[in-house]
């Protein structure tokens, strides 16, 4: 597969031709040159880095199961709920996503779905940006694979993202954004940005790249300098008349409710009781002692059929640390798969699975150590599963990236 390319000098076309050469085992017919410069330019034609990094976002696209993401059947919440429309494309191609930010109930979103689901469809949704985006570029060059975002927050309530549970799912998905997605953002245009928008924005900021910041118009409330930039390369015939365009759709609205999905407050029938839903899963009911530990020990073996290690629970009463640790049963080397950290599974239910390698023995730990006063109530299912049982078929290598931890 080749497509568009911008102009690179001969050293780093050199460059490109090694990074492709030391990551040859990894890739596959999609991954073009382009797909490799993002990796480069991301790490500033740093090869080890932008290596670490490729393999890094490999082995996260294998957890999500991004080749068959399409097959998943969202929960009907972020289908119908998530606020986000295609609103044609810019002067050099790029697809122009609209977002009527203001109307996402971010409260009734994590009522609805946990917030692995949530991340898993941003990842869906940007995977069908990206393959529109490369679609455009064999007609209208390279920069079409780059995305144009435009976030209204008028008028927005800030007050739900300073709730726990939100505010970690924000930023672990910028996390996984920079992350697995560099070199995609062309610009962004946030605007009606509330007063205290600024303060939100500096503890993302950190998370995001300097390049990626530099890239992203902040307005407030009011303003309207934004248009003269915005519209200088996207076509006002084609961007919604309520924000200063012409287009209207077929039933003369100038919101083109039709043309997206504008969001809005989530109804109750669609919330989950996460502390005691049904679920084909056998939950075992355990207490965690204070200054303790529960650790749970899951041993592959080295069959051929992939297997991935699944957990869901949830705390009754309190957060508690969650971590996940393996040992390689044949060179005794450790390593840290999920990083020990509080999680606060008292206010919304913990999931996630990880994909495992053969002949390792995983430990699952609920650490409440750090407490001396309370013990922890915990209703928990964490089981080895095969690719079948959660609906994967296709998961790629795996690759030796996790954090190598000491000996204990």
């Amino acid at each position: 597969m080749s497509g568009p390319l911008p102009e690179i000098s001969a050293e780093q076309r050199k460059t490109l031709e090694q990074f492709r050469k030391v990551m040859s085992a990894e890739l596959n017919e999609t991954h073009d040159d382009y797909f490799l410069l993002r990796w480069l330019r991301a790490r500033k034609w740093n090869m080890d880095a932008a290596e670490k990094m490729l393999k890094a976002c490999l082995k996260t696209r294998a957890m999500w199961n991004v080749d068959n993401i399409e097959k998943w059947d969202a929960p009907q919440a972020l289908r119908e709920y998530l606020p986000y429309g295609i609103m044609g494309y810019d002067k050099e191609g790029s697809p122009v996503i609209v977002c009527p930010f203001y109307n996402f109930d971010m409260w009734g979103m994590m009522h609805c779905v946990t917030r692995f689901e949530f991340q898993k469809y941003l990842v869906l949704l940007l995977e069908r940006f990206m393959k529109i985006a490369y679609e455009q570029s064999l007609q209208h060059g390279w920069k079409a694979r780059q995305l144009v975002v435009f976030f209204d927050c008028e008028g927005m309530n800030l007050k739900q993202f300073a709730w726990r549970p939100a505010a970690e799912c924000v930023i672990s998905s910028v996390k996984q954004y920079e992350a697995n997605f560099p070199e995609l953002l062309k610009s962004c245009y946030i605007i009606n940005a509330p007063k205290l928008f600024s303060v939100a924005f500096n503890i993302v900021k950190k998370f995001l790249d300097e390049n990626t910041t530099s890239k992203i118009h902040i307005y407030k409330s009011g303003s309207d300098k934004w248009q003269q930039q915005l519209f200088s390369h996207v076509d006002p015939q084609k961007f919604p008349k309520c924000w200063g365009g012409q287009l209207v759709d077929k039933l003369g609205d100038p919101q083109c409710k039709s043309l997206m999905i504008w969001g809005g407050k989530l109804p109750e029938e669609l919330y989950i009781d996460q502390s005691s839903q049904q679920s084909d899963k056998n939950f075992t009911e355990a207490q965690v002692p204070k200054g303790d530990k529960l650790k749970l020990n899951f041993k592959v073996n080295g069959q051929l059929e992939q297997q991935l290690l699944s957990w869901n629970f949830r705390t009754h009463d309190y957060d508690i640390k969650f971590g996940i640790y393996s040992v390689d049963e044949q060179t005794g080397e450790k390593r840290s798969e999920v990083p020990l950290g509080t999680v606060y599974s008292n206010e919304m239910d913990e999931a996630g699975f990880i994909s495992t390698r053969p002949n390792t023995t995983y430990t699952v730990v609920f650490d409440n150590s750090a407490s001396y006063m309370r013990s922890k109530r915990l209703r928990y299912w964490v089981d080895l599963i095969s690719d079948e049982e959660e609906g994967i078929t296709e998961l790629t290598t795996q690759l030796d990236n996790t954090q190598i931890v000491a000996q204990q």
